[in-house]
């Protein structure tokens, strides 16, 4: 007796029926996906401002005031300037501080001069990360620095100006980098808990060995029980699609279809693993926290949607492309911002279909007819 339709779709009903009767179900597959969105959306930002910069100005010259001038004309730093007895490294070690300018004197003699001058900048290297961003800010503000100050002082000369244009993301805005890479996460962990969740309620309340009596097939009632949620699956995203382009303002620029194709491939595995997960666990309670393993810390850690892939270990950066986050993120990034379709993302449209396909088949394979005694 092969696949029936039919009776898959049978199984389908009856799941759209507890799905219709269950607003907690409703509430938890179209609720916490925006309500993560806005969340993680709005707190997670890496664009430091109003970074406090204690400043020790010991020439007080016009050059070393004009220097100070383009700290206070950025939007990235907040200086004070300090008197010449105070003690910066103090200010550092109590945190009042994140970086100390401290410029000598004879610094703009120097310059005047048309020699080069050098000014010290210390920084509180306890946080590596917010120090590094810093560090690149005033790189920045080393070249702006030198383009006002040789323009008024000194026989300096600038034969060549390179000036720099970013691509897809002019402004470098943080929400159009992380809001894509959200949409991955989140809906591949709301996908998976939803499944391991409800299924393994099943399997606590005897229903399901019911299920495994009738002359069903293993696939024909994983079809049944993933196709609802996979459709709420779908107007899930595009939920969270909507809210991240008016609230967050997140351009697409690729392909709907790309998006819409990649999006059910990767709900498809995403389902067909909470339903594994319920297979093994059997106890909601614990199908839960290990869909929320399963679902949350891939996606955090191995899919470069907060660390770069590239940067990894050979050993990780193998690891990540076992799991289809990975490759949905690289789909959705750059369909948002590149303007990116099936042409261009082969590679991770197969990857993505591959992976989907070895979930599904195992799922099926251990969701066996015969149920322990």
């Amino acid at each position: 007796m092969g696949f029936s339709f039919s009776r898959a779709w049978s199984i389908a009903r009856k799941e759209f029926s507890h799905l219709a009767r269950d607003p907690y179900i409703l509430s938890l597959a179209l609720g916490l996906p925006v309500a993560f969105l806005i969340f993680f959306g709005f707190t997670i930002n890496f664009d430091i401002r109003d970074v406090h910069i204690g400043i020790v100005d010991g020439d007080n010259t016009p050059v070393s005031r004009k220097l100070i001038e383009v700290f206070h004309g950025s939007d990235y730093f907040h200086p004070e300037k300090l008197a010449l007895t105070a003690h910066p490294l103090k200010r550092l070690d109590e945190e009042k501080d994140r970086a100390i300018l401290i410029i000598n004197p004879r610094f703009g003699r120097r310059i005047e001069g048309g020699k080069s001058s050098q000014a010290q900048i210390v920084l509180d290297g306890a946080d590596n990360l917010i120090s590094s961003i810093v560090s690149g800010y005033i790189s920045g503000i080393q070249s702006a620095a030198n383009q006002r100050i040789g323009a008024h002082w000194g026989d300096w000369k600038w034969p060549i100006r390179l000036k720099t244009r970013y691509l897809f993301n002019p402004e470098l805005n943080n929400y159009w980098f992380f809001v894509p890479g959200l949409i991955a996460v989140i809906n591949g962990l709301v996908a998976t808990l939803l499944t391991a969740m409800t299924v393994a309620k099943e399997w606590e309340n005897g229903s399901m060995e019911l299920l495994l009596s009738t002359p069903l097939r293993p696939s024909e009632i994983i079809f049944g029980k993933i196709a609802p949620y996979a459709i709420l699956g779908m107007i899930e995203v595009w939920f969270v699609f909507i809210l991240a382009r008016i609230v967050f303002h997140v351009p697409m620029r690729g392909s709907y279809g790309a998006l819409f194709v990649s999006s059910a491939l990767f709900l498809a595995g995403m389902l067909a693993q909470g339903l594994l997960i319920s297979v093994v666990t059997r106890q909601q309670q614990l199908a839960v926290q290990t869909a929320m393993n399963a679902g949350l810390l891939p996606a955090l850690l191995m899919s470069g949607f907060i660390f770069p892939v590239e940067n990894m270990t050979p050993f990780f950066r193998r690891l990540t492309e076992l799991f289809a986050v990975r490759w949905f993120m690289q789909i959705l990034r750059p369909v948002f911002l590149k303007g990116a379709g099936f042409k261009d993302l082969k590679t991770e449209f197969f990857a993505l279909f591959f992976l989907t396909l070895i979930t599904v088949a195992i799922s099926i394979k251990s969701f066996k007819k015969d149920v322990e005694p």
